[in-house]
């Protein structure tokens, strides 16, 4: 049985991402600061922890002996214009999308390295936006930090090939808790939808199935790329 860890299952893309690897046969170690408590019950493949792995390396070796695949899904998204936006926020959105990242891969590599020498090509995912290729106002500091995990990707397919596949998807605006503020109404959901291609507004199902393919054994020949999951927005006029 394949055992991937997702760091940040308790909601959004993380949850629904979550559901899809457990109705795949694939156990689900999950990480989130709350803890998960499903709506269908207990399931004999997950295991939920409870660990702020933004604020500590969170290190899955006590609960693992191998990892097929790691998704980290902590993410921010507070738009502002640059006259507006402070250092601080500045380093938060570093520190949880591109810190916290790093530290979650420095203390499971060796746990992904043991998956791919039990005969697996282990997939390590992580999320950027649309932002980064797309240029969009108000969007300077959480860009500039996904964009620093777009570097990140693509300097850890090479370094850590051929045994660890690292890539990423990049979504536009989802609907998930997170980006509640931005589609709080018909009007502001009608307008994020006009603004992309295919006229809609993401689903968290539609953005964590390009992840669930990713860190799969169907994408075992992809790495360093960066999946554009956005309605359009990015690549269509």
């Amino acid at each position: 049985m394949r055992t991937v860890a997702v760091v940040g299952d308790s909601r959004g893309i993380g949850a629904a991402l979550r559901e899809q690897l457990l109705d795949q046969g694939v156990r689900v170690v999950g990480v989130s600061r709350t803890g998960v408590q499903r709506v269908g019950g207990e399931h004999p493949n997950y295991q939920s922890l409870v660990f702020d792995a933004v604020a500590h390396p969170c290190d899955l070796s006590g609960f693992v002996d191998a990892l097929d695949g790691l998704v980290y899904c902590p993410g921010t998204i507070k738009l502002k214009p640059l006259r507006g936006l402070k250092r601080e926020q500045f380093l938060e959105d570093f520190e949880v999308n591109v810190l916290g990242a790093v530290q979650t891969l420095q203390a499971n590599h060796k746990l992904l390295q043991a998956g791919a020498a039990n005969g697996a090509k282990p997939g390590v995912v992580l999320f950027s936006t649309v932002a980064v290729q797309t240029g969009m106002a108000y969007h300077a500091s959480i860009a500039a930090a996904k964009g620093a995990v777009e570097g990140l990707v693509r300097s850890l397919a090479a370094e850590w090939a051929p045994e660890v596949r690292v890539n990423a998807v990049a979504p536009s605006l989802t609907d998930t808790s997170l980006a509640a503020s931005l589609l709080g109404s018909d009007a502001k959901r009608e307008a994020a939808a006009e603004r992309h291609p295919l006229n809609k507004v993401l689903t968290a199902e539609e953005v964590a199935s390009a992840a669930a393919y990713l860190v799969s054994e169907h994408a075992a020949g992809i790495t360093g790329q960066v999946l554009h999951v956005d309605a359009g927005m990015g690549g269509v006029r």
